[in-house]
């Protein structure tokens, strides 16, 4: 029997990486997809993908951090699909400055809270509502290791992130009684394009790729498939009693007081 024969699902942030791994195999698990993505042509390549192995996907064109952009998300995969049943708030963007608290400028914190803690906030706030009209859900955000530990540098990042393990703690409880669970995932250092991206942009990209490996005791990154499979647990029925949880994917990183010859 396939896990989410039946659901629904929203995955935001569905071209590349986790989320991307998310749908494929959510679909592959039998759940109608929705990809949201900001860009188009890797939302609409992900949806494809799924249409194309037999599965039932659309993309959506949204930006989390914009209301009305997450309000005609929701509405819009009703309409497609009648229902909502799962929402992965997975879009996420990583730290805009590597800057001490006093002097990061208030347009690089708001530019980071605004599409990792507001967005999902949004997403909640409008996918809640119809998930009671269909008698119940499965909510899963993406936090990070970042939001249980402190990194130099990267006070929005870290801050939007544990604000997410938060949100969800409340929403668990707020909602427990309509069925609705609400948990997070706060995955490592993961091998997606936006962490290549910035490997890319240092001069000696394989040797900070292999620093970032052993920042985990596994010593190694994770890969998308490794967190896809976790929320796929969480979006099941396999997960029916779990709810407000924060679940580290992280290869054992927040288990490290302090890597050795690392930090």
């Amino acid at each position: 029997m396939m896990r989410l024969g039946g659901k629904v699902a929203i995955i935001t942030g569905g071209g590349k990486g986790m989320g991307e791994a998310a749908a494929l195999l959510f679909a592959r698990e039998g759940a109608r997809v929705t990809v949201a993505d900001v860009d188009v042509a890797a939302g609409q390549r992900t949806a494809k993908a799924i249409c194309d192995g037999g599965g039932n996907a659309i993309f959506i064109s949204a930006n989390v951090a914009h209301s009305g952009d997450v309000e005609a998300l929701i509405a819009e995969t009703v309409r497609a699909f009648g229902r909502l049943d799962i929402l992965y708030n997975n879009a996420g963007i990583a730290a805009a400055s590597n800057k001490p608290v006093a002097d990061i400028t208030e347009a690089e914190w708001t530019g980071v809270m605004d599409v990792n803690l507001k967005g999902v906030f949004l997403g909640c706030k409008y996918a809640i509502p119809e998930m009671i009209r269909s008698g119940g859900g499965a909510i899963i955000n993406t936090s990070s290791c970042s939001g249980l530990l402190a990194y130099p540098g990267m006070a929005p990042y870290c801050t939007s992130k544990s604000g997410v393990i938060m949100l969800t703690k409340t929403i668990a409880v707020d909602y427990a009684e309509k069925g609705i669970r609400a948990n997070c995932i706060c995955p490592g250092a993961i091998d997606t394009p936006l962490t290549q991206a910035w490997f890319d942009s240092s001069s000696d990209s394989g040797q900070l790729k292999s620093v970032f490996g052993k920042m985990h005791p596994l010593g190694r990154m994770g890969q998308p498939a490794e967190v896809a499979a976790t929320a796929l647990f969480l979006a099941s029925d396999e997960s029916s009693y779990v709810t407000g949880i924060a679940l580290s994917v992280d290869g054992g990183r927040t288990s490290w007081e302090r890597p050795p010859g690392i930090c």
